[in-house]
């Protein structure tokens, strides 16, 4: 099948619907808008449901309701509105759920701007919400990447039933690239997902000897903590399976080992060609999971490197993680640009040259 030319935020609508979404309940924020909008259209074109919630609070509480039934469910919002989301999503995990949200991060902190930041990234990895929860986050960093993120995302949430994120940035979202859908055909009308034997029917019409229910309050303090082993263990499962990187020259002794993650990773990856054409010494590391982080993977590589730096449009998060990995033994340095301005060629390329040792 031949290539499509699609905006990010579309892509990922339809991505949704390849992969089996039939439900969309969310509310327009800047720069993630178009994701609503296509799939406004879009998902009544199936049999789907579409539904422009009163605000991101409603729309979080929604996808409770419909992941609770067993079918699969998609939000997406911005910054300011994943924070409203945060409540909710500690109760979804709680409740063993799977859903699959879309975070298009917007500069920030506060309402800040429309442009592309990637400052979300300690609310999706640290927890936006409270309580000891996680989130499984994928970091795309090309549209065609966000599309297959969007379906494996659907997927890994029915493997573990819990919430996964998949975080891109405003480029992300509004870039048009060539995307093939060819490896995922549209559903037909008669598409069904399999049944999940959790989920609630509210009847016994299927036979069953029990009733399910979804409940995430647990007043005695030994059961509450037996939920919470039993989540801690779903969580190791994913830490151990679910790792997902890409690097490049990390078997070879390098000056610098760069790191960087989405968008900026691919600006990354053309400073670092560039500077090899020149003789530099650079090698490259690209998260893909930045929960759960590939802490080993990035320590094993940093062996070959006289020095880390971490390459971030905000003002050092994701730093902190790889700070922890290296585990001082080698020097960990952060460059990074936020409030919208991404880090050019030049600037990106000018950082990585002030840490080659000079020779002489």
């Amino acid at each position: 099948m031949a290539k499509v030319l699609m905006k990010g935020n579309e892509a990922i609508g339809e991505a949704a619907v390849r992969a089996g979404c039939r439900f969309f309940f969310g509310y327009p924020i800047t720069p993630q808008s178009e994701v609503p909008e296509y799939l406004s259209k879009r998902l009544p074109q199936i049999g789907g449901t579409f539904v422009q919630a009163e605000s991101e609070v409603a729309a979080s509480n929604m996808i409770f309701g419909a992941a609770g039934v067993g079918v699969r469910v998609l939000t997406t919002s911005s910054s300011p509105g994943i924070s409203l989301m945060g409540e909710a999503l500690s109760y979804i995990a709680c409740c063993e759920l799977p859903v699959v949200l879309v975070n298009i991060v917007r500069s920030g902190p506060g309402l800040g701007g429309i442009l592309p930041a990637q400052s979300d990234y300690f609310q999706a990895t640290k927890g936006g919400g409270h309580g000891d929860y996680r989130l499984l986050v994928l970091a795309p960093s090309s549209v065609q990447e966000a599309v297959e993120h969007i379906i494996l995302a659907f997927d890994l949430a029915d493997r573990y039933r819990n919430p996964i994120m998949v975080m891109g940035d405003g480029m992300i979202g509004q870039m048009m690239e060539p995307v093939d859908f060819g490896d995922y055909p549209v559903p037909g009308p008669d598409h069904q997902e399999p049944q999940k034997d959790w989920a609630l029917t509210g009847t016994d019409s299927r036979g069953r000897s029990h009733r399910n229910l979804v409940n995430s309050l647990y007043l005695d303090p030994v059961e509450c903590n037996a939920i919470n082993l039993k989540l801690k263990a779903k969580y190791d499962e994913m830490s151990a399976k679910e790792l997902r990187w890409e690097e490049a020259y990390t078997d070879e002794d390098v000056d610098v080992m760069v790191v960087a993650y989405g968008s900026m990773s691919r600006i990354c990856a053309t400073a670092i060609d560039k500077l090899r054409a020149e003789g530099k010494r650079i090698s490259w590391f690209r998260p893909i999971t930045l929960w759960p982080f590939p802490r080993k993977a990035i320590a094993k590589a940093a062996k070959r490197a006289k020095t880390v730096l971490s390459v971030e449009m905000s003002m050092g998060q994701m730093v902190e993680d790889v700070d922890l990995a290296v585990a001082g033994k080698r020097p960990v340095k952060f460059f990074g640009m936020a409030g919208g301005l991404v880090p050019s060629l030049e600037q990106v390329t000018e950082a990585i040259t002030k840490l080659i040792p000079t020779k002489g």
